[in-house]
Parts: C-alpha cells; sequence; structure tokens
C-alpha cells in the first residue's frame, strides 16, 4: 500500500458521512474536522483499501451514540449489583451479556477506525498503525477487563453460580466507560443546536445522581457485610433488612444518601459501627468538593460561562435578529449562520494573532511552504520567475468558505481574485430570473480572474459545492506586482489568453464583448513586444548607454484608459448589446469613433436615463453611453 493510502487529509471522509456525498445542513461545519491549510485532496485520497471506519462518520457517530446508553446502564448497575449480588446472578445477568457483547463488538471495531495525527493533522488509515496504536495503550486493557463477564465464565467452567465478592468488584471495572458520556457532553456543548447552559446543567445532574447512587449502593454493601446485621445503620430501622425487598433497602439507601450529600442529616439514619462512621467521615468530604465542584459550574454559567462558546453563540443570535429585522430570505440567512460558525471553528489553524506577532520573513516563509504548489498548479502562474512566486504567495490571503455560499457574485464589482485549494466550486449564471449551471471547479482553479483582467463587472456567480479553503489576493496588490515584471507579465497574458481559448462554450457566451476584450489584450501585448524591441535596438554611446532624446516614453506603463459601451440610438429605442472602446480624450474623437464603430453619424451622446454627456470626466469604467 502506497503512503498516500496510510495517511489521508480527514476532508473527504468527512464528506462521506453522507449517502449523497455533500453537506446538507449548512451548521454540521460546526463539529467537522477541518484540513490544514495547505492540504491538497485529490481523488486519490478517497480511494481506501480495505474495510477502514472514519471516526466521524454519520453511522459511526450513532454507534457511539447508542452505546452511551449502555454505558448508563453499566453506571447504575454495576454500584448496584455490588450492593445487592443477588440481581448479579439473577435478573439482571441476561442483560449485562447482551450489553458485555455490544461492548465487545465495539472492541473488534476499533481496530478499524482510523484516527487523527497529532503531529500532522492528517487520518492514519493503515491498519497496522491503528491496531498497534490500540494495544500499547492502556485504552485497550481497560476496555477487555470491562467487558469479560467474569461471573458468567466461572458459571460456564464451573457448572455453579457464586456470589462473591471478588466478582462485585470486578464488575465495578465497567465504570471505566463512563469516559463515553464525558466525550458525549463535551460534543453537546459545542453543539449550537442545544442550549449550553441546559446542557452544563443536566451534566451536573447526572455528576450528582451518580454520586448519590453509588455511596448509597456502597453504604448499604458495607452493612450486608458487617457481622452483626442489628449493628449498622439500616438495621437499627429495618429488622432482618438483608431478606427484605430489594427495592425497600435500595430506597433506604438513597435517602440517606441524599440528606447526607444536602447536609440535612435529619439524624433518623445515621452511622452506627465504626466501619460505617469512616466511611461516612470521608462521604461528607467528598461531599465538600462536590458541593464546591457544583456551586462553581452554576456560578461560571450564569456569569461567566465559556467566553468564547457565548461569544459565539452571541454573535449567531444577532445574525438571526438581523435576519428576521430586515426580513432576509432563508437561504441568505443561513450562508451568514454557516459562515460565522466556520470563522469561529477556524481560528484556531488560522491563528492571525499570533502570525501578526511573527517577523514578515517568517510568515511568507509559512505561506510558502502552505501554498507554493498550489500556486505552481495554477494556470495564469505556470512559468513565471521564482521571483514573483514568491511575492505572490507572501500576499496570499487563506480563507475557509462553507458548503453552498456565495464567493463570487455576478455582476458585483472585481475586487479579489481567488484560488481553490481543496473543495469543489459551481460557476454559475443568472439568465432571465433563473439560474443556470456553467461548470464544477477543483483544486488549484482559479475564480474572478476575467473581472481583474478586463476591468468589467463578474460575469459569473461562484458558489462552493462543499467545504472549501481558498486563497485571495487583491488585483491592486496584483497589479502592484507584475508592473515591473515585462517578462512575466507576458507570460501572465499568454497563459490567460491560452486558457479563454479553452474555455467551453457555454461560458465563453456568458462573457460580454469577448472579441473586443480579446483584441485588446493582443493589442497590448504586441505593445509590450514592441517596447521591449525598441529598448533592445536603442542607439548606445560609446559607454554603453542608451541616448535619450526629449522625453524617454519607455519609463513608465501608459495609464490605463477607461472604457466605455456605446450604443447608436435612444435609450428608450431597441435594445442593442453596444461596442466596447476606450473613452477617448475629447467628445469630437469620441463621436468620430462611434461614427466608425457604428458606421452612423450622432450629435448627441446622452446616458442611460436620458442625461445629456457634456464632460468626459464625469464619466465612468463601463458606462452606456447612447449616440444618435
Amino acid at each position: 500500500m502506497s503512503s498516500s493510502f496510510l495517511t489521508a487529509s480527514p476532508l473527504p471522509l468527512l464528506f462521506r458521512r453522507r449517502s449523497s456525498g455533500e453537506i446538507r445542513n449548512l451548521a454540521s461545519v460546526s463539529s467537522s474536522i477541518l484540513p490544514a491549510f495547505g492540504t491538497v485532496v485529490d481523488d486519490g485520497h478517497l480511494q481506501t483499501k480495505g474495510f477502514v471506519v472514519a471516526p466521524y462518520d454519520r453511522r459511526y457517530r450513532w454507534w457511539q451514540t447508542f452505546l452511551v446508553v449502555l454505558v448508563v446502564y453499566s453506571a447504575w448497575a454495576s454500584p448496584f449489583e455490588l450492593a445487592f449480588k443477588k440481581v448479579a446472578t439473577g435478573s439482571l445477568m441476561p442483560v449485562d451479556l447482551v450489553v458485555d457483547a455490544f461492548f465487545a463488538v465495539d472492541i473488534a471495531l476499533t481496530f478499524f477506525v482510523a484516527y487523527l495525527d497529532k503531529s500532522t493533522y492528517l487520518l492514519v488509515l493503515d491498519h497496522k498503525k491503528i491496531a498497534s496504536r490500540y494495544i500499547t495503550k492502556y485504552y485497550f486493557a481497560m476496555d477487555v477487563a470491562s467487558t469479560v463477564p467474569f461471573q458468567a465464565l466461572h458459571r460456564l467452567f464451573t457448572g455453579h453460580t457464586r456470589e462473591g465478592l471478588v466478582f462485585g468488584i470486578l464488575n465495578l471495572l465497567r465504570l471505566w466507560r463512563l469516559r463515553r458520556v464525558s466525550e458525549l457532553f463535551k460534543r453537546l456543548e459545542k453543539d449550537t443546536r442545544f442550549s449550553y447552559f441546559w446542557v452544563r446543567y443536566f451534566k451536573l445532574i447526572c455528576v450528582t445522581l451518580f454520586a448519590v447512587h453509588s455511596a448509597g449502593c456502597f453504604y448499604y454493601w458495607m452493612a450486608t457485610h458487617h457481622k452483626a446485621s442489628a449493628d449498622t445503620w439500616i438495621g437499627t430501622e429495618v429488622n432482618n433488612f438483608e431478606h427484605r425487598s430489594i427495592w425497600l433497602g435500595y430506597t433506604y439507601a438513597i435517602y440517606w444518601a441524599t440528606v447526607t450529600l444536602t447536609t440535612v442529616g435529619y439524624g433518623d439514619l445515621h452511622a452506627v459501627n465504626f466501619g460505617e462512621k469512616i466511611f461516612s467521615i470521608f462521604y461528607m468530604l467528598f461531599n465538600i468538593g462536590l458541593f464546591a465542584y457544583l456551586v462553581g459550574n452554576m456560578t461560571n454559567l450564569v456569569v461567566h460561562s465559556a467566553f468564547r462558546t457565548l461569544f459565539m453563540r452571541d454573535s449567531i443570535n444577532e445574525i438571526f435578529r438581523y435576519a428576521s429585522k430586515n426580513r432576509l430570505p432563508e437561504g441568505l440567512k443561513e450562508q451568514m449562520l454557516a459562515h460565522m460558525q466556520l470563522k469561529f471553528k477556524t481560528a484556531e489553524l488560522q491563528q492571525e494573532e499570533v502570525l501578526q506577532d511573527l517577523p514578515k520573513a517568517i510568515r511568507s516563509s509559512i505561506a510558502h511552504h502552505l501554498f507554493r504548489k498550489t500556486i505552481d498548479k495554477t494556470y495564469l502562474f505556470k512559468g513565471i520567475s521564482e521571483e514573483l512566486t514568491v511575492q505572490l504567495v507572501s500576499e496570499m490571503k487563506a480563507e475557509y468558505f462553507p458548503p453552498k455560499v456565495d464567493i463570487i457574485l455576478q455582476n458585483e464589482i472585481p475586487t479579489d481574485f481567488y484560488i481553490l485549494v481543496t473543495g469543489a466550486l459551481d460557476m454559475l449564471v443568472y439568465k432571465n430570473g433563473t439560474e443556470q449551471f456553467l461548470s464544477t471547479l477543483g483544486s488549484a482553479d482559479m475564480v474572478g480572474e476575467l473581472g481583474v483582467f478586463f476591468n468589467i463587472p463578474q460575469p459569473f456567480t461562484v458558489r462552493t459545492k462543499r467545504l472549501s479553503q481558498v486563497i485571495r489576493i487583491s488585483h491592486q496588490h496584483f497589479k502592484q506586482m507584475i508592473q515591473p515584471q515585462n517578462e512575466d507579465s507576458k507570460i501572465i497574458i499568454t497563459n490567460f489568453t491560452q486558457h479563454l481559448k479553452d474555455l467551453k462554450q457555454e461560458v465563453l457566451q456568458e462573457i460580454p464583448f469577448l472579441p473586443e476584450l480579446l483584441e485588446e489584450l493582443n493589442t497590448e501585448q504586441l505593445g509590450m513586444e514592441s517596447n521591449e524591441d525598441a529598448r533592445n535596438h536603442e542607439p548606445v554611446d560609446n559607454h554603453g548607454d542608451p541616448i535619450v532624446e526629449g522625453t524617454n516614453k519607455t519609463s513608465a506603463p501608459a495609464p490605463i484608459t477607461m472604457r466605455v459601451i456605446i450604443h447608436g440610438h435612444h435609450p428608450n429605442e431597441g435594445d442593442s448589446k453596444g461596442k466596447l472602446i476606450h473613452l477617448p480624450d475629447s467628445i469630437d474623437n469620441l463621436l468620430r469613433l462611434a461614427e466608425k464603430k457604428l458606421e452612423k453619424r450622432g450629435s448627441t451622446i446622452v446616458m442611460a436615463d436620458g442625461s445629456v454627456v457634456e464632460e468626459l470626466n464625469a464619466l465612468r469604467d463601463n458606462d452606456h453611453l447612447f449616440i444618435f
């Protein structure tokens, strides 16, 4: 088995929790494993050899929840069978065997459950490593010891039933299973579908009930093992209590444990012999600690609670209130909710407050380590210099986006473009009031660059298909970096032009004025090449320096001119797509260019709202001008 199959990013296994392969509930990302930044997930990671269970698979989670129900039974039955040994070999014995069988199945299943390597944050899928890790830890020995039915095996091999102290103490090993309950409460406390206050409150109640139950059962066990039953705490009240109803003795035991825990102490039941007095002393000292634990936790819940968790919940409640007040649609409200939950979930991975305190060189090295491979695979940057690559990687900002969230909206002003590290994106377009699917994008694909390069509104809507990790860079930083890099600029334009030619036909049809835009790109590229040739053939003096006559025309790049769309009719007449042109420096030149492009002479220039254009400085990029 290759090393790529032995470890894998947890992301693909996470998405296989549902048969559809998609996360339908946007809030479910709050309980998901997230891949480390820079981890690229390809289809090869989805194929695993042999039977391997993802620890966050939905079916495995349901199995663990079912086992918690059995743990609750074990927590009640183990002390109860110690105190009332008759039930251990009677009515409860078949139930114990069934429960032990389920936990035996779980032990076998654990040998096939992948685990998360804490050093690499990758799921280990190798069966040998999984088994070695489980067997070498004390968990395995305790799981086996708490599952073996010692009393049933003794009865099977000897042929008779024995009610001894040893079996009662061995049954207490089942309390080891209580760790599952603790893990369940940790998950519930982080699940926003449940009230944090009531989850914690229910946990405190469970702790109190278990303490009362265990103390009462052990206290009753001490009475049954005293040499004189009348000289015990219950023997003074109930004659011949050992032969009375089991539930009568259990009621007395719970009553004593409750009044002692609450420090009421009515005095009707009290320690009589020396052993009971010693146990009562330790029980009351334990109650002091338990009471302090309960009061401290309740105070923390009411006053402080978990600051980060409450802050997250307050932020989510603010979203609900804002969405309700402004009557936002349900889909948009779910996107806001999922983004906020994901923001808190990824805070540990981003660690922005830590990175801000580091020197720029270290931050650049971290970004280079995380995203360099993704940048190299991106079509736009293939073949560029090492210098520009390092600059690009250093300026990249990483983000997570939950499923079904819009990254780019159609017709919005271009400010950034994005590179997908892992996940999947859908490219959509709105036509005639309906949403149409165009294509799906994968790892190392780029979105948003069309609007940035052509300086036009974004032609598509880009939406996450599943939990996605992207890196982005602003168009301002990008232009500043490539402006002095002539060779790299030509490579990037060539890559971009070739990419446009390779696009699907249905995608090309949705890009407005594509022929004019491509013609401009080719013109700019030819201009760059001619300028380069002119510099290469410049006359030089005896010292090898170029001879400068007048103004150096190649010392700075030409300013980027404004582009507008012209139409040859009145705004209220017809509906043409128009022609995309560079705005000339005067109205006369604009009229002459319009006559050339539209093949008709005009004298009046108006905007779409009918206002007359008198100064070109008042125009903006992509304005529609009607000349007639």
